[in-house]
């Protein structure tokens, strides 16, 4: 997997204009500027990345990215995404990025073989660079050809920021991920903070937000993450809308019913091919007077299912699991459980039509529930266990917000970025797992 070395993604091969040209256009009017700290930094003997290194507007950054003190921990935060502050934490970021921009970026790491704890590789020295420019490690670990276990936790503080494993293994996604360039990175920044600044009103008091790109879910309560979820969000072909909305109820053991796009796309073609399919699914068939019809009935060679309504039993293999969660919406998504629990374990949890699976989704209807006494943790096992098929009203709707943010940051020198799976941000290098 990790044998062959990578093409290079900071590199327009058709020679079109992107962004990465745009801004290099733009750094010319601070040129005069660049040559002359480029050439007082070769008086020193030193080069422009140890200009970068010895900035005085690094200390504070670098104080909170010392790799002798990482842990997911340090990386992850109760400040929600929606946060107000979320937009100046991007804004300072912003300002370092530019910086790092203007002095020439960071080097590329050679991606020819993978890199790990214990390695010793002149690939290692760039690397150190690499991350002391980002700030992921401290300049004090210094410059070696060892892969030392300073290098270890900068490059799993790396992994954590990026959505990636955090294994400390340097191997494609994570070669991928370190070596988009700064100004791409820049450019993903000044994507991101228009569409959090869209959303910088009030969202409720206690609101959910999901994040596409993250494939990832927060329960927000009075300003504080009180929970986040691990979700799977829609495949490239089947994406996940952006929408606003109000959760009004929850299903318990609920019926699944196929949409006309899932009956077209997967049912027909899978019948095809099986013909007991349906029956080991326990998919029934109705036509419009609500009669069962015998699939057997049915040319499964042509779209004449298309004009019949495909329900799948509640039950331990249903597609939505145990849960399915409500809220009106002009897509026809919801959010629900899976009886798939082994995908929310996927590095690219980019796998279903539209609609948003959520991990330990039980946790999130308890919150959910929180204003409908009726429906606590027990009297929601009790039905799910009993089988018992209940549709629950929430006595207080609840917002929910879905949205694409790759990027953002929600404490002091820390920057999130994610991939651009659906390639919204106009760059086609940061859709990476492609």
């Amino acid at each position: 997997m990790f044998g062959k070395k990578n093409e290079l993604l900071d590199q327009d091969k058709d020679g079109k204009l992107t962004r990465r040209n745009i801004l290099a256009g733009a750094a010319s009017a601070v040129a005069a500027g660049l040559w002359s700290r480029d050439a007082l930094a070769q008086q020193r003997g030193e080069s422009v990345i140890d200009v970068i290194l010895n900035s005085n507007r690094r200390d504070r950054w670098q104080n909170s990215f010392d790799a002798r003190r990482s842990s997911s921990d340090a990386v992850a935060s109760t400040i929600p995404i929606f946060a107000p502050q979320t937009v100046q934490y991007i804004e300072e970021a912003m300002n370092r990025y530019r910086e790092i921009v203007n002095a020439g970026g960071w080097p590329r790491v050679p991606a020819d073989k993978s890199l790990r704890l214990g390695d010793s590789s002149p690939s290692v020295r760039i690397l150190r660079r690499r991350l002391m420019i980002s700030g992921d490690l401290s300049t004090r670990a210094g410059l070696s050809d060892q892969f030392d276990t300073y290098v270890d936790a900068a490059v799993k503080r790396f992994q954590l920021r990026h959505g990636l494993p955090a294994d400390g293994v340097l191997g494609r996604y994570s070669f991928a991920a370190m070596n988009v360039s700064a100004d791409v990175r820049l450019g993903q920044l000044e994507t991101n903070i228009v569409r959090l600044r869209a959303m910088s009103g009030y969202l409720g008091d206690r609101y959910v937000m999901v994040n596409i790109p993250a494939a990832q879910i927060e329960a927000v309560e009075n300003g504080r993450v009180a929970q986040r979820h691990t979700a799977i969000v829609g495949r490239i072909s089947r994406q996940t809308p952006i929408l606003n909305s109000k959760i009004h109820e929850f299903n318990l053991n609920p019926y699944w019913n196929a949409p006309v796009s899932i009956v077209k796309k997967d049912i027909i073609p899978l019948m095809q091919k099986n013909p007991n399919y349906l029956t080991d699914n326990k998919i029934r068939i109705f036509d419009r007077n609500k009669s069962e019809i015998d699939p057997q009935t049915i040319n499964w060679n042509s779209e004449e299912a298309v004009n019949y309504h495909f329900r799948q039993d509640p039950g331990r293999i249903n597609a939505m699991g145990s849960v399915k969660i409500n809220f009106p919406n002009p897509h026809a998504v919801y959010m629900h459980d899976t009886p798939q629990q082994s995908l929310f374990n996927k590095l690219l949890r980019f796998d279903s039509s539209g609609c948003v699976r959520v991990k330990n989704v039980r946790d999130l209807l308890v919150w959910l529930a929180k204003d409908t006494p009726e429906w606590d943790r027990r009297a929601i096992e009790r039905t799910i266990d009993n089988g018992d098929r209940i549709d629950v009203r929430l006595n207080k709707p609840v917002p929910v917000y879905f949205t694409y943010i790759s990027a953002w940051s929600t404490q002091d020198g820390i920057v999130q970025f994610r991939d651009d799976i659906y390639e919204r941000d106009g760059v086609k290098e940061l859709a990476i797992t492609q």
